[in-house]
C-alpha cells in the first residue's frame, strides 16, 4: 500500500505537469535573447539561472554598443512520414499552431515515401512546445537561429544577409563570415547608428524634394579613416534583402562610379601645389579652349577675370584654367599621382561591393585626358575615393585607408603612431593651404550654401554630366557632390553628399548644380549631425577670429623675389593648350 500510494503520487503529478496544467517555459529557458546582452558573458550570468541560447553567428553592434544585427533562436519542424499515419489529420492540428502552414501542400509531403521532410522553418520555441504538446508520433524539431536586423533599412547595404544556412552572401555579413562564424564576441562596426539615421533623413528630404533618382552621403573621421556614416538611397529593409530590387540593393557609395566633375579639382590643386608647379599666385587663363568640335568652357564666367590665381580657380570652379593647371603638371606626373592617390584602384575597405573606377588606360593617356581629367571628367570614381581624397587634406597630408571596423577611442582627440596614419602624400604646409582654399570656396566662392554656421565647414562643389546608357552624355541630367570637411581651423570629419540625376524647382531657379542642390544639403547634415559627434558651434566672435586666421586672398600677391609667376606670357600649358588647337584644325583651314 505504501509504495501504491508513492507511485500514485508521482502518476498524479506526471499527469497535471504533462497534460492537465504544463507550465509554459521561462523565456530565457527557450532561448530568447537576454535583453541589452547580445551574447553575454557566461561567467557573469553564472549562478543567475539563465540559460544561454545556442547562437552559433555573433552580433554586430555600431560603435557605441547598439545591435545592428543579431540571431534569435528559432527551430525547424520536420516528419519522417514514414512513421505518420493520418497526414490529413496531422496537418490540421499542426495548422491550429502555424495559421500560415498551407494544409495541402503540408499533407502531400506527409504522404511522401520518404524519411525526412521539413514542414515549417523559423517558428518560435513557444510553438516549438506547443506542437511537442500534441505528441504527434513522426513529428521531429531541429534548432537553428534566425538573423535579425532590428533597425531595418539603417545600413542595410552595409550589413548585407545572410542565407538560410545562416553564411554571409553580402555587405558586412560576407566579408566577416568567419569572424562572425568562429568568434561570439560582438563585431564592433565604426558606424554611429543615431548619425546614420539623421543623415538618412537628411539624404532622403533632399532626394524627395529635388526629386532625384538616387543619393550618398558619407561621413569619415579624417584621422582614422573610420566611416561614421555611409548612406545609399533608394534603401530597403534588411530583413526583407531577398525581396529587395536591384536597385535599393546597389551600395552608391562604393559600389557606384561617378565622374567627380569639379570635386577633382582639388587634387588637380593639390599635385600642382606639392609637385611646385603651381603656387597660390599664379594665375591661369579661363579662355574656353577649343579642341576639334569640343569646347572646355565654364558655366557662367560673366564673373570671371581673363586670368584667375589659384585661389580664385578653385573658388569659382573654373574649367579651363584646371585644365591648364593639369597641363602644366603633365602626362606622367598626373597619372602617378592618382597612381598614389589611390584613385586608380579599389578603395580597401570591409565590403564585397566595392567596385574598381572606370579610368583610361596609360596608353590612352593623351594631353585631351590630362585636361578633362583635371576638371574632373573622363574618368569615374566611387563616393568613398572622393572623401578619402579630401581627408587628406585635412590630417595633415596622409592617405588613410577607410575603414567600417571601430577603434578604441571615441570622440577624443586622436593621437596615432606616424606608421598608423598611411602615406604621406601631402606636406603639412601644402596641406593647410589647401584647408584655407577649401574654406575660401564656402566664405566667398559658389559653394556659399554649404556654410553652417558656427562649425567653418570647407569643400568643393562639383557638377558632371551624366553618361547615357548608350554612351554620350546626357545634357541637363547631372550629378550634383560636394565634398568637404568640418571644422576646417582643425579638421575632424570628411563629408561626402550626392545625388543622382536631381531636378530644379523654384528654389534652385530651374538650377541642378552642385551649388544649388548638393551645398545646402551638406549644410543641413553638417549642423545636424555635429553636435551628435560632440562638436558644438562655436559663437561668431570666435568664429571671425578663426576665420581671420584661416583668411586667403582670392588673388595672393606675389612674394618678393619670385622672377617669373606664372601668368599672362608665361604659361607653360598654354603651348600644349595651342599644340592640340592645331592638331586638331581642320586641314583646309591652314
Amino acid at each position: 500500500m505504501g509504495f501504491l500510494f508513492l507511485y500514485g503520487g508521482v502518476a498524479l503529478k506526471a499527469l497535471f505537469a504533462t497534460i492537465l496544467a504544463p507550465m509554459a517555459p521561462l523565456p530565457n529557458q527557450v532561448g530568447a535573447i537576454i535583453p541589452d546582452i547580445p551574447h553575454p558573458d557566461p561567467k557573469a550570468l553564472a549562478g543567475s539561472g539563465f540559460v544561454l541560447p545556442n547562437i552559433q553567428r555573433a552580433t554586430i553592434t555600431d560603435r557605441n554598443g547598439q545591435p545592428l544585427a543579431l540571431s534569435l533562436p528559432v527551430v525547424q519542424v520536420y516528419a519522417n512520414p514514414m512513421e505518420i499515419i493520418e497526414p490529413e489529420d496531422v496537418a490540421k492540428q499542426l495548422h491550429s499552431i502555424l495559421p500560415n502552414l498551407n494544409i495541402p501542400e503540408t499533407i502531400r509531403r506527409l504522404k511522401q515515401k520518404k524519411q525526412f521532410v521539413y514542414l515549417a522553418r523559423n517558428i518560435a520555441p513557444v510553438d516549438e512546445l506547443a506542437i511537442n504538446n500534441l505528441g504527434i508520433p513522426g513529428i521531429y524539431f531541429e534548432n537553428g537561429e534566425q538573423r535579425h536586423y532590428p533597425l531595418g533599412t539603417l545600413a542595410a547595404q552595409i550589413l548585407g544577409a545572410v542565407d538560410i544556412d545562416n553564411h554571409g552572401i553580402a555587405g558586412v555579413e560576407k566579408y566577416f563570415n568567419q569572424r562572425l562564424l568562429s568568434d561570439r564576441t560582438p563585431l564592433r562596426l565604426s558606424l554611429d547608428a543615431r548619425v546614420q539615421a539623421a543623415m538618412r533623413d537628411e539624404l532622403n528630404e533632399a532626394k524627395t524634394r529635388f526629386r532625384a533618382i538616387g543619393a550618398s552621403a558619407i561621413l569619415m573621421d579624417v584621422h582614422t579613416g573610420e566611416i561614421i556614416a555611409m548612406i545609399s538611397l533608394p534603401d530597403y529593409d534588411a530583413n526583407n534583402f531577398a525581396h529587395a530590387s536591384d536597385d535599393a540593393r546597389f551600395n552608391r557609395a562604393v559600389t557606384g562610379m561617378y565622374e567627380p566633375g569639379s570635386t577633382f579639382k582639388l587634387q588637380t590643386a593639390a599635385m600642382a601645389l606639392q609637385l611646385g608647379v603651381a603656387h597660390p599666385w599664379d594665375q591661369f587663363s579661363t579662355t574656353p579652349i577649343k579642341v576639334g568640335r569640343f569646347k572646355i568652357s565654364d558655366l557662367k564666367t560673366d564673373h570671371f577675370a581673363p586670368w584667375l590665381a589659384l585661389p580664385s580657380v578653385m573658388a569659382f570652379s573654373s574649367n579651363p584654367a584646371s585644365a591648364h593647371i593639369a597641363l602644366d603638371v603633365g602626362r606622367e606626373r598626373q597619372h602617378d599621382w592618382l597612381k598614389n592617390m589611390g584613385f586608380l584602384d579599389r578603395v580597401p575597405v570591409e565590403l564585397p561591393e566595392a567596385g574598381r573606377p572606370i579610368v583610361p588606360s596609360l596608353k590612352n593617356w593623351g594631353e585631351t585626358t590630362v585636361m578633362t581629367v583635371g576638371f574632373g571628367h573622363g574618368v569615374a570614381e566611387s563616393p568613398l575615393a572622393i572623401v578619402r581624397g579630401t581627408a587628406t587634406t585635412g590630417n595633415g597630408g596622409y592617405l588613410v585607408t577607410p575603414t567600417l571596423l571601430a577603434r578604441d577611442h571615441l570622440n577624443d582627440d586622436v593621437v596615432m603612431a606616424e606608421e598608423e596614419k598611411g602615406p604621406h602624400l601631402i606636406s603639412t604646409h601644402n596641406a593647410d593651404l589647401l584647408r584655407r582654399i577649401l574654406r575660401l570656396v564656402v566664405t566667398k566662392g559658389i559653394g556659399k550654401k554649404a556654410e553652417s554656421p558656427g562649425y567653418l565647414v570647407g569643400g568643393k562643389t562639383g557638377t558632371a554630366e551624366k553618361i547615357g546608357a548608350h554612351g554620350g552624355y546626357l545634357k541637363h541630367v547631372n550629378i550634383t557632390a560636394f565634398t568637404g570637411m568640418f571644422p576646417m581651423n582643425a579638421p575632424r570629419y570628411a563629408l561626402y553628399v550626392m545625388l543622382d540625376a536631381p531636378q530644379g524647382t523654384a528654389e534652385t531657379h530651374g538650377w541642378t548644380t552642385a551649388g544649388w542642390i548638393a551645398a545646402p544639403t551638406f549644410s543641413k547634415i553638417v549642423t545636424r549631425v555635429a553636435p551628435m559627434l560632440g562638436l558644438f558651434p562655436v559663437p561668431p566672435e570666435k568664429a571671425q577670429q578663426l576665420d581671420d586666421q584661416l583668411a586667403l586672398a582670392l588673388t595672393p600677391p606675389v612674394p618678393p623675389g619670385v622672377r617669373r609667376p606664372l601668368g599672362p606670357g608665361n604659361d607653360p600649358g598654354a603651348a600644349a593648350v595651342n599644340r592640340l588647337a592645331a592638331k586638331h584644325t581642320p586641314h583646309h583651314a591652314h
